[in-house]
């Protein structure tokens, strides 16, 4: 058969569409994409028909072809998974799980108009800062505080409000790079700071502040280390002796907490780390946060400090271009709530709860899972516990050691990347996680109905 006999032969595209192996399973999916989808199927196959290649020209070979590419077409970007990886902030995964709390706010916000920047006692427009700032100045005994859209924004507007075209001295032991792209050295420039380094990268002194600080002397910041710590032979100025040099020569004190810690959780066995608190109490004209990691809430940006700073920093700018939408907003301010309330906090903010949930339930909940998998799988895995540990993750409590237990998997005669991959694409996905050869899934990140769903995530992988 010759290369136009055989064109001669593709089904043609309105027929395809009529075709009820199409219309049908396609129904839900918008027009123009399954329009899209068999366009692409036939020109595929006209594309190796005049390539020279074998092509099959079978209407329902083709429809076949069409219905997955348009699945696809169809098919939402991001979705929901299953973190079974032990990484309790998992910036891949989206960070923190809001509390049921929260995302019954947000959606509730989102079905219908809403106070934003409405004064209901005045009947006239408000300020969208109310909503949290006073839960925020109540929980770290700040004057003021506002919140933006992440800390990373929180950052650029302190520099950018505090030592925009003045200088700001930051020790050479901070200049960190938190995730891909956030280099303090990088945000510094972009706020219109020039940087002054002072110390070496393991030791700083107050002197080398002191001998930095002139007349061009806008900003004496602080960064705090938490996404890795520098060990050993090392020293840096305390935020208090900082605060004390500032007053001397009259300079604001900024500190970029990140991890936006507001309860002591060195009493659940994790390490030391300051809270906002301490930081408003040793006197820091600003402190910067985030309102996705240890706090427990929605991609934020904290900033608690001296009124006369924060009301300059509310009418800067770079607010307007910062500032936080509604469904954070409503988010935040009921996460902010629970910490009203510590003992409530720690059970019903999911990060905190999994940080602090006592190892030896998690052991428990391991061995139940074990059973589960076993029991639902017959002799497809080998199916072991193991002690373990899990991690904070998003760049927080960079050298704490969570205690865990793991469920250790292995599906007879498959690799564990195969089986990985398998639960990945799953629905939902499966994230778990790989450790020498082995497959791991750690109850610690997992809610107890999510338990279920992994447990049926398996036996699907095995079949």
């Amino acid at each position: 058969m010759d290369v136009q006999e055989h064109l001669r032969r593709l089904p043609k595209v309105d027929v395809l569409l009529e075709r009820d192996d199409i219309a049908g399973p396609l129904a839900d999916v918008p027009r123009t994409l399954v329009l899209e989808a068999v366009r692409e199927a036939v020109e595929a196959v006209r594309a190796r028909i005049l390539a020279g290649e074998d092509a099959c020209t079978d209407a329902d070979a083709v429809a076949a072809d069409a219905v997955s590419r348009a699945r696809a077409k169809a098919a939402r970007s991001l979705v929901p998974v299953v973190n079974a990886t032990g990484i309790i902030v998992h910036t891949n995964l989206g960070r923190s799980v809001l509390a049921p709390a929260a995302v019954a706010a947000a959606a509730r916000v989102a079905a219908g108009y809403s106070t934003l920047e409405y004064d209901l006692a005045a009947g006239e427009r408000g300020s969208r800062h109310v909503h949290v700032e006073a839960l925020l100045t109540r929980l770290t005994g700040a004057e003021a505080a506002m919140a933006v859209n992440n800390n990373a924004a929180a950052v650029l507007l302190g520099l950018a409000g505090l030592a925009r075209g003045r200088e700001a001295i930051v020790s050479r032991g901070q200049l960190v790079e938190i995730g891909g792209s956030f280099r303090i050295p990088d945000i510094m420039r972009e706020s219109g700071a020039s940087m002054v380094e002072v110390g070496a990268t393991n030791k700083t002194h107050l002197a080398d502040y002191e001998r930095a600080v002139s007349e061009r002397t806008g900003l004496l910041l602080k960064v705090h280390s938490s996404n890795f710590r520098v060990v050993g032979f090392s020293e840096e100025v305390s935020l208090p002796d900082l605060v004390a040099l500032g007053a001397k020569h009259g300079v604001p004190v900024m500190e970029d907490q990140g991890s936006g810690v507001l309860i002591d959780l060195s009493g659940h066995g994790l390490p030391d780390e300051p809270t906002l608190r301490d930081a408003v109490e040793a006197g820091a004209d600003l402190v910067t946060a985030s309102g996705d990691k240890l706090l427990g809430g929605p991609q934020a940006g904290i900033l608690v400090g001296k009124r006369g700073v924060i009301d300059a920093l509310k009418k800067h700018p770079l607010a307007r271009a910062l500032r936080l939408d509604k469904l954070t907003l409503a988010a935040l301010e009921v996460t902010l709530r629970l910490y009203l309330e510590p003992e409530r906090a720690l059970l019903e903010v999911p990060t905190l709860r999994m940080l602090t949930e006592p190892a030896a339930q998690v052991a428990a909940r391991a061995a139940r899972l074990a059973d589960a998998v076993r029991a639902a799988c017959g002799e497809a895995y080998d199916v072991t516990t193991a002690e373990d540990v899990s991690r904070a993750g998003g760049g927080a409590l960079p050298l704490a050691d969570i205690p865990t237990t793991v469920v250790v998997v292995a599906l007879r005669g498959t690799g564990v990347v195969a089986l990985e991959a398998r639960l990945r694409a799953g629905d939902p996905p499966v994230i778990a996680r790989i450790e020498r050869d082995r497959l791991l899934i750690d109850p610690r990140t997992l809610s107890e109905p999510e338990e279920a769903i992994v447990v049926e995530a398996l036996r699907r992988a095995a079949e």
